[in-house]
């Protein structure tokens, strides 16, 4: 047994143990961490199977942007999390026989003969100065430019809409216009209103009326 045999196995396992506590962990935000560390091992497989680049965009988009948003999300709003889990329980058999079944067919998939699963052990010695990006990137913006250029789109705007709809004006908004305040003037804060001068009573007597 090789050492790169040996990280693929370590790294496996780890990853299906964290996998396994992203769905059993309570606290929300340990399952997040898990998650994370999830990410991290699949990285590191990517970076058995020489594809550099996909896993430090694996790391640098999931574990850097994503994970750490919802991670900050969790922490900041009070969600009542044992509400949410009160059928978890109830659905679990359910969840485990489907879980069950997409596991036999991945060994059938990977022990039937037609995987061909000897292509990907004969694969072709990597050249010297050869670049996984460089190729990737080659492929990316040749064959696959139309549905790179239409995925930007739906992205841009979905980002568009997510922001649209944080700035929508709601009735309970304290939502304030900083043109307007710095519009504001001295005089337009304070006005000075003349009232005639009332005379305190020390006598105790009705003041006389008109």
């Amino acid at each position: 047994m090789t050492f790169q045999t040996i990280v693929f196995y370590a790294l496996a396992g780890i990853l299906l143990l964290s996998s396994l506590r992203v769905i059993t962990a309570k606290d929300p935000v340990h399952a997040a961490l898990f998650l994370v560390l999830s990410f991290f091992t699949g990285a590191g497989l990517w970076v058995l199977l020489q594809a550099e680049f996909l896993a430090i965009s694996l790391v640098l988009i999931y574990v850097g942007a994503v994970m750490v948003l919802f991670l900050f999300v969790v922490m900041m709003l009070d969600i009542n999390f044992e509400k949410l889990r009160e059928g978890f329980w109830k659905t679990l058999p359910s969840a485990g026989f489907v879980a069950a079944l997409v596991a036999l067919e991945l060994v059938l998939l990977l022990t039937s003969r037609n995987a061909g699963l000897d292509a990907v052990n004969a694969l072709p010695a990597v050249a010297e100065g050869y670049s996984n990006t460089k190729e990737l990137g080659k492929v990316l913006y040749t064959n696959y430019v139309y549905p790179f250029e239409i995925a930007a789109m739906i992205l841009l705007v979905a980002l568009i809409a997510a922001v649209a709809l944080t700035m929508r004006q709601r009735k309970p908004s304290k939502h304030v216009d900083p043109g307007m305040q710095a519009k504001v003037r001295r005089q337009d804060r304070v006005r000075m209103v003349a009232m005639a001068a009332e005379q305190r009573n020390t006598t105790g007597e009705p003041p006389a009326s008109n």
